[in-house]
């Protein structure tokens, strides 16, 4: 015997996601890409009133509601469905009113990538900003008592001789007294890597992107000469565009110089490979704002890709897949952005694919 909704059946197939709705605003049907969009079963989903599904539903129980009254026959909107304890659902929402007076609303909805992507790029910047402040904030902390450490070290080792130790002795003291210099030295070297992206001035002149590659490729090849191929995959059409060329340089080098290190297995065994890609990307939207072309940069690898705990941190200060400090990708996420830019990356065991855009003219 069939079931009242087994005339549905037929959208089980469908890639987007359906709700069909009764008389009474309860869900009388989903397909299984509804309960994947919104992560419930269909045995849970069914015969819930539609309030019930979203603690905000922008909307949408209203536009249900004409619908139901016959006050349109479709309408299509974006919507931000709110669920409790889970993220916001940005979906592209099409509401039809039926024929059939039992089920007289059917909803599809389609998640919205693009303003998912708007958001994660908008908690990318405003986190890249709070860990620039720390680090500044940080750094001026660590700074101020360095020297202080450092010359309290020289002066205790000027006045060692004046208390007659054996020479054995004597050594053994200066020899801690040059630990803490050294120290000092090192922690000093290191705040100053942290604050560099704040003191260095932002020189701005036309830039050709090829040029900056074709840098990055004769650093990289010189210090991996061996074992290690790098790809030119150039779009000659690119034009130039302003920016601060030494600063960019430093952005791909950074890049660059991470993949060849997670590359050192593959160099081993001479089948290492770096591809540097330029395209031109169209109607793309960077940090909110609409630009008609980008640079759409690509520095892939073949290595082993990014550890999964650390793919969502990776641009954090300090936070390292490798033996570097940790600061490289920190520090060319700061000088893309500070280009209007943004850095995305996906990676998996094989490839990893750094994506720089960049607004173009």
């Amino acid at each position: 015997m069939k079931t009242p909704t087994a005339r549905f059946d037929g959208l089980d197939l469908l890639a987007s996601a359906i709700l069909i709705l009764d008389a009474g605003a309860r869900v009388a049907y989903a397909n299984p890409a509804a309960e994947n969009l919104l992560d419930s079963s269909s045995k849970n989903l069914l015969r819930q009133p539609l309030t019930a599904l979203f603690s905000h539903d922008d909307g949408l129980a209203e536009t249900c509601r004409q619908a139901v009254e016959r006050q349109f026959a479709d309408r299509r909107q974006d919507l931000t469905l709110e669920r409790a304890g889970r993220e916001p659902l940005h979906v592209h929402c099409s509401v039809a009113a039926t024929d059939d007076p039992a089920h007289p609303v059917l909803i599809e909805l389609r998640e919205n990538l693009q303003q998912r992507k708007l958001n994660r790029e908008q908690r990318l910047l405003e986190q890249s900003q709070a860990n620039r402040e720390l680090i500044r904030n940080l750094a001026h902390e660590i700074k101020n008592p360095l020297g202080g450490i450092r010359g309290a070290a020289q002066l205790l080792e000027l006045e060692l001789p004046e208390l007659g130790l054996p020479p054995p002795r004597l050594r053994e003291l200066r020899e801690y007294t040059q630990v803490v210099v050294k120290e000092a030295d090192r922690l000093q070297t290191l705040v100053d890597r942290l604050l560099a992206p704040h003191r260095r001035p932002h020189i701005v002149g036309d830039v050709n992107i090829h040029e900056v590659t074709e840098r990055v490729r004769s650093l990289i090849l010189a210090e991996f000469p061996h074992g290690l191929t790098v790809v030119r995959d150039y779009d000659l059409s690119v034009p130039e565009f302003r920016g601060d060329r030494e600063q960019l340089i430093q952005a791909v080098l950074n890049i660059a110089r991470n993949a060849a290190q997670a590359l050192r297995q593959r160099i081993a065994a001479g089948d290492a490979e770096l591809v540097l890609r330029s395209r031109i990307a169209r109607q793309v939207t960077l940090a909110g704002v609409r630009y008609r072309l980008a640079l759409d940069l690509h520095i892939i690898d073949n290595g082993p890709g990014i550890a999964p705990e650390i793919q969502d941190q990776m641009f954090f200060p300090l936070v390292s897949g490798g033996d570097g400090s940790g600061l490289g990708l920190t520090l060319a996420q700061t000088f893309v952005q500070r280009h209007g830019g943004v850095i995305e990356c996906e990676s998996r065991p094989g490839c990893t694919d750094f994506r720089l855009l960049l607004p173009l003219p």
